[in-house]
Parts: C-alpha cells; sequence; structure tokens
C-alpha cells in the first residue's frame, strides 16, 4: 500500500510540486482574508485554534495569526509523536503561512476592513464561504490545516469516536467557550452557521460539483432496459441478483450512471418498455472509473 501511495508524492521542483505548493500557498491566503476580513473584527469563532486565537486575540489582544501558530506548531509535533507521520511538511506550511498572511493582513489593511459594523450575519456567511474556498485549496494539494484535525485525531484514536465526531465536537466546545467569554448568545449561531457553510463549500471545492446520478432498477423486462442503456444512451452498468422480499422470487437489478440530461431519458425508456418498474434515484457525489474522471485525473487535482 505505502509503495502504491508513494507512486503519488511529488518530486520536488517538478510541474507537480510547483502547482500543489501554488495551490496551498492560495489556499492559506484565502483563509487568511476569511479569518481577518470576517471572524475577527465581528468576534465570530469558527471553531479550531483559530476560534481560539479569536477569543484570547478580544480578551488579551494577542495576534490572531501569532496566537493561533503558538498552539498550531506543539500540537503538530504531539500529534507527530502519538499518531506517527501523518501530518507532513505541508500541513507545517499551511498553518505557518496562514498565520503570517492573517496578520499581515490586518497590518495592511487594519483590524476592520470592510467596516460591515452590525451586519454581523453576512460576515458568517461570507466568511464561511470564503473560508471553506481557502481549507479546500490546502486539503487539494493534499495537506491540513493542522490545529483542531490533530485534536480530533488524538481524542479519536483513545476514545475510538469516529474522526468527524470528534472533530464536531472540539469545534463545538471551542464555540461554547466564546460564547462564555464574550456573554452574547448571538456569536454560537453565527458561528455554527459559518462553521456549517465552511463545510459544504469545502466538499465543493475537493470534490467538485456532479450532476451525475445513480441508478437502481428491478423490472420484469430488465434484458429490455439492459439494451436501452447500452444502445440508446451508450452507457454501460452492472447486473445484480436480488431475491423479492415477501415472494423471495429471482430479480435482476440493474445499476448504470448517467448525468442529469441522460436521466429524463432513461426514465422515459424504462417505463415506456415496464410501466411498473422500481426504480432508485441517488445523487452522486464524485464518479472514478472509465468513462468518467479516471484516478490519475482524481490523484492530479
Amino acid at each position: 500500500m505505502n509503495q502504491l501511495l508513494g507512486s503519488f508524492k511529488e518530486k520536488a521542483f517538478t510541474k507537480k510540486w510547483f502547482l500543489s505548493y501554488g495551490t496551498l500557498v492560495i489556499g492559506t491566503f484565502i483563509l487568511a482574508l476569511g479569518y481577518a476580513f470576517f471572524m475577527t473584527p465581528y468576534r465570530i469563532v469558527p471553531g479550531g485554534i483559530y476560534g481560539i486565537s479569536i477569543v484570547l486575540h478580544h480578551k488579551f489582544g494577542f495576534p490572531v495569526g501569532m496566537g493561533a501558530l503558538c498552539f498550531n506548531i506543539p500540537l503538530t509535533l504531539l500529534g507527530l509523536k502519538i499518531l506517527g507521520p501523518k501530518f507532513g511538511v505541508k500541513t507545517f506550511v499551511s498553518f505557518i503561512l496562514t498565520a503570517l498572511f492573517t496578520d499581515g493582513v490586518v497590518l495592511i489593511w487594519g483590524p476592520d476592513p470592510l467596516n460591515l459594523h452590525d451586519e454581523v450575519l453576512l460576515a458568517s456567511i461570507f466568511g464561511g464561504v470564503v473560508m471553506g474556498v481557502g481549507v479546500g485549496l490546502i486539503f487539494r494539494s493534499r495537506a491540513s490545516s493542522g490545529g483542531s484535525d490533530v485534536i480530533a485525531s488524538i481524542l479519536s484514536k483513545y476514545t475510538r469516536i469516529p474522526l468527524g465526531t470528534q472533530l464536531m465536537i472540539v469545534d463545538s466546545v471551542i464555540v461554547i467557550v466564546g460564547f462564555l467569554v464574550f456573554q452574547d448568545w448571538k456569536i454560537p449561531l453565527y458561528s455554527w452557521l459559518a462553521i456549517f457553510l465552511m463545510g459544504r463549500v469545502i466538499d465543493a471545492v475537493v470534490h467538485g460539483f456532479s450532476d451525475d446520478k445513480t441508478v437502481l432498477i428491478i423490472s420484469e423486462k430488465s434484458e429490455e432496459i439492459r439494451l436501452a442503456i447500452i444502445n440508446d444512451l451508450k452507457r454501460g452498468g452492472t447486473i445484480f441478483k436480488g431475491q423479492g422480499m415477501y415472494r423471495r422470487n429471482e430479480k435482476e437489478v440493474l445499476y448504470t450512471v448517467v448525468n442529469r440530461r441522460e436521466m429524463n431519458d432513461l426514465v422515459a425508456y424504462i417505463f415506456a418498455i415496464d410501466p411498473k418498474a422500481f426504480i432508485t434515484i441517488q445523487n452522486a457525489h464524485e464518479i472514478i472509473g472509465e468513462g468518467f474522471k479516471s484516478i490519475s485525473e482524481k490523484m492530479e487535482k
């Protein structure tokens, strides 16, 4: 497995290497804009180490970026010791650049560049989107933003609670800390909104937008439907053997993937052949394989 993964590692100073680190630099700068323009001036606590740093900044005046760096360095070193070399060089580059860019933006444009005044809702919405783009680009470069990722990974190892759940717990605890410090019930609401939007945008940036649909078809006329999919839609698929739940009679289950435009044609073909057919349609988050995105395209993103 390590040998397989090693074939996708970037050689230094190649086109792929420059593209990857260029994406990382752009991602960290955009993430820093989110913290400096939207989160910090309006006391929004977006979870993670920067959530803690924003609280400390407003209580004691610490620079947000340097405060986060003081947490991230020992946390990542602890992660390396406990979890092994999971957090590589890019993670260090990521949180160092994010800290420098965050404080640099404040130094150049001031502590409240946008002057949104009491429009905290706008700040939480656009801040969540901007930070999502930044973190998504960081993930695309195969780096981590550090911080709560490390805490959640360590807790997940010892508690056996899934990593995603641990991240939610850690971020929620930090948001609640912001509420207790600032004594403003609106802060956790704005903060959770920003975290939610950031997560959705991260998914869109990392995986892209897909209009593909996965379709399961159960019909007594599966052979005719199979031929329509192959000959008319020029698509392939897979046939599973199944049993009806009530009578336990043998059935064929057709599985195929089509895009949104082809979906209407497929449904029309199916019901022209068998109006009693049973169809399940789901959105496909991402399709990798023949006829769609290749694995090499996925790994080069």
